[in-house]
């Protein structure tokens, strides 16, 4: 029998989505619009009673009071009043897709685990990108991790792989957690900064905690301020165990690499970023997706024994710690394709509930602390916000396979058990599910042992050598923004002793690094700390860098063309396909957002108006400007601001001669590197295929 309680939204109903015309309605007596349409579906309420008026509450009288009885009101409101549910205490705000994750290399000899038993097989997921210190309402743009957390929904239960951009973290023991998340949050007797770690608080706990300071040196470098979700790698973070059909296990460590290449903006972008489009990430996931342009990611394995664990520098159970690729190669097993973008914001992106906990036979947890901890923390936090233990039964975070077990009852049961056995075991003949001992998930049998103590490992005792090893991977581009996000963060310390701590840490770390940071704070430089152990140089790793492993080509990129009119049509098109062609995207950006009139008189519609449509929106830019338009635009504070922050950005520029009136007045040198002039549409094209480079770093100073 057909069940009609369809919820309206896009996907279940036809619509127009780029243009609509007005609807037809009808004038109330207060001159309020009433709209019916026998073709679309009758509103009704909650309860399936029909509505016939949306717009007045009922009434004694015209002008009398409300009635109490009105329960279309009533229930309208109180679900209103209801909507909101705790944001999650880190990670509040957050994107989601959904795609696949393919098999390409079958492993069925290290691990039983359903997604890699068949090469090309398929798997449903549900990726959720994330800022981790702001609110729900804060900006993408935030110096700050990404969370980068996959649910898959395998053929045995949902797997929740809940990563991050970066592959280490702050600490080794969860039981400093809540430390770290209040001293990052906005300051308790202020309510400021919000998603932010410029201040005092943050610094202060920092300086006191030296296991931090190879975080220190990923977050403070251009892996904290992506340029997109696309381009950024994500990482297991932890040490699992990969476990075959015959209980053998490995060691394993994971990471998502992007098909796109790497990149990252600068911060004084970020900042603009954040002003023009506070959603600059969410749009652009939304765009690439809609668009067809699905991002895509590559999943590899680091994958070592025992022997291997042994005599490596570190322990792989300490999560402040990766292994360089150098000395444990990925191995490309798969990749993650996202396709679809969500049909309700909160009824996916806002309920889907990871859980570190979540995974299925063939994987497995190992000893390390801090993962420890999140099994346990997880699974309380999204049962406290989202209401009780039924949120494995919300359909984003319900399997998609078969799942059959005698938990019943509690807030919004949709599953319990059906007939009378709710227990196990029984003696009914329809008992329900029964366990499976060979083909149930079982735990490795790892042998423990040792007297029960709060003892960290000496192990984990190194806090400086990766921080060292990191810091020297990078070009010498990436330095120098390590230590201007350094010298910035620390400038807003109120407390002089805060920072003089973290210059003394940082000695440990890089003299030069130490001394630039120190120079542009005008301090002197104090005395380095005292070690727990003596760091060691390191070999470096060139993976470790963003512009080691930038893209080669403007695929996935976007240029942003400024226009004015009586500018050439013929360039504009010649543009226009040879970004296409490298599989990239254009924005027309316009004096006016109803476009401009060409030289040969037709019209071109813009994308933005210049004012909404700056240049740090985009990955290099092009001015295609009539000499009367070009004029125009010199006096117009938005269009010099345009160029020359594009300039100022490194970015790569392209431009007809009569835009030079733009340039002078923007103070920028049009023979410098990186800028070129469009003369016909062979040069438009050897513009495009510069732009791959992304950056002329050159113009930094």
């Amino acid at each position: 029998m057909p069940d009609d309680r369809t919820l309206y939204h896009p996907t279940a109903q036809t619509q127009k989505t780029a243009e609509s015309d007005t609807p037809p309605a009808e004038a109330g007596n207060g001159g309020e619009l009433h709209q019916s349409n026998p073709d679309a579906p009758r509103m009704t309420t909650a309860q399936g009673s029909p509505v016939s008026d949306d717009q007045n509450t009922l009434r004694g009288g015209e002008r009398g009071p409300a009635l109490m009885e009105d329960f279309h009101f009533r229930e309208k409101i109180f679900h209103f009043d209801h909507e909101r549910i705790p944001e999650r205490v880190v990670h509040a705000r957050g994107y989601g897709a959904h795609g696949y994750f393919e098999c390409t290399e079958a492993i069925p000899n290290l691990t039983r685990a359903s997604p890699f038993q068949e090469s090309g097989k398929q798997t449903p997921v549900f990726v959720r990108f994330s800022t981790v210190a702001g609110s729900k309402g804060s900006f993408d743009l935030a110096r700050d991790v990404r969370g980068f957390a996959v649910k898959m929904y395998t053929d045995e239960g949902n797997w929740d792989l809940v990563g991050n951009n970066i592959p280490v973290f702050f600490i080794q023991d969860p039981i400093k957690f809540p430390d770290l998340i209040h001293s990052v949050k906005p300051e308790p007797d202020r309510g400021f900064p919000q998603a932010q770690s410029a201040h005092d608080n943050f610094w202060d706990f920092i300086s006191l905690m030296p296991e931090a300071m190879h975080m220190i040196m990923w977050i403070m470098s251009d892996r904290a301020i992506p340029r997109s979700f696309r381009f950024m790698e994500g990482f297991g973070v932890h040490t699992f165990r990969l476990i075959n059909a015959e209980g053998e296990s490995h060691f394993v460590k994971f990471h998502w690499k992007p098909k796109l290449g790497l990149q990252s903006v600068v911060w004084d972008e970020a900042v603009k970023i954040n002003g023009a489009d506070p959603d600059f990430h969410r749009r652009d996931l939304w765009d690439a997706i809609q668009n067809g342009d699905f991002p895509e990611w590559e999943l590899g394995v680091q994958v070592f024994d025992e022997a291997f664990a042994d005599r490596f520098e570190f322990d792989v159970l300490d999560a402040t710690k990766l292994i360089p690729e150098e000395d444990c190669p990925i191995r490309i097993v798969g990749r993650m394709v996202l396709t679809r973008t969500v049909d309700n914001f909160f009824a996916e992106t806002e309920q889907v509930a990871f859980c570190t906990q979540n995974i299925v036979p063939g994987i497995d947890f190992t000893n390390d602390p801090l993962l420890q901890g999140r099994n346990f923390s997880y699974l309380d936090t999204q049962t406290k916000r989202l209401g009780g233990p039924n949120f494995t039964l919300i359909p984003i975070n319900a399997p998609r396979c078969p799942f059959h077990h005698f938990q019943q009852d509690g807030h919004m049961a949709m599953h319990n058990p059906a007939g009378r056995a709710n227990y196990e075991p029984n003696s009914w003949a329809q008992g329900g599910p029964r366990p499976d001992p060979k083909g149930g998930f079982s735990s490795y049998p790892e042998e423990l042992g040792g007297a029960k103590r709060r003892l960290r490992p000496e192990s984990f005792a190194d806090h400086y050598s990766q921080a060292r090893q990191f810091y020297r991977s990078q070009t010498t581009v990436e330095q120098r923004h390590i230590a201007n996000a350094l010298t910035f963060e620390l400038s807003k310390c109120v407390v002089e002793n805060i920072r003089l701590r973290i210059l003394s840490h940082l000695r440990l770390v890089d003299e030069g690094l130490a001394r630039m940071v120190a120079d542009g704070l005008g301090h002197e430089l104090p005395e380095a700390a005292t070690p727990a152990r003596a760091p060691v140089d390191l070999r470096g790793s060139d993976k470790l860098s963003i512009l080691k492993n930038g893209p080669k080509s403007f695929r996935g990129r976007k240029l942003g063309i400024l226009v004015t009119d009586g500018m050439d049509r013929g360039l504009l098109d010649a543009l226009k396909e040879a970004v296409e062609a490298e599989g990239g995207m254009i924005e027309i950006v316009a004096p006016k957002v109803g476009g401009v009139i060409t030289s040969g008189g037709d019209r071109v519609q813009a994308n933005q108006k210049i004012d909404g449509g700056p240049s740090v929106l985009y990955d290099a830019v092009a001015i295609v400007a009539g000499e009367d338009g070009a004029k125009d635009l010199r006096t117009m504070l938005p269009g010099r601001q345009f160029v020359a922050d594009a300039f100022g950005h490194c970015k790569f520029i392209a431009m007809t001669t009569e835009a030079a009136p733009l340039f002078e007045a923007a103070g920028v040198d049009i023979n410098a590197e990186g800028i070129m002039t469009l003369d016909d549409l062979q040069s438009a094209a050897e513009f495009v295929r510069s732009c791959g480079s992304l950056r002329v770093w050159n113009r930094m100073v």
